[in-house]
């Protein structure tokens, strides 16, 4: 030999994964429901709180930027 090591490759047989019920899909995502952190009502509360405020500014915002951009289109289109 010249100083190379051969490797063999090792080829696995993928094989179709089982079918499983729809049942155990159910059983399952009940199983991953059970693992998550839910909030508490506390939590809930404050987070669903935060999101209208947020909403309602955003809402805002764009309101009055379209307000100003329709006024200003108006008066360069129509003038006046």
């Amino acid at each position: 030999m010249t100083g190379h090591t051969q490797k063999t490759k090792v080829v696995k047989s993928v094989a179709a994964p089982a079918k499983k019920s729809r049942l155990r899909f159910f059983a399952e995502v009940v199983e991953e429901l059970r693992k998550a952190h839910w909030p508490t009502r506390q939590e809930a509360f404050r987070l669903s709180l935060l999101v209208i405020i947020v909403c309602v500014t955003v809402g805002g915002i764009l309101g009055a930027l379209d307000y100003g951009f329709t006024r200003l289109l108006a008066s360069f289109l129509l003038g006046g």
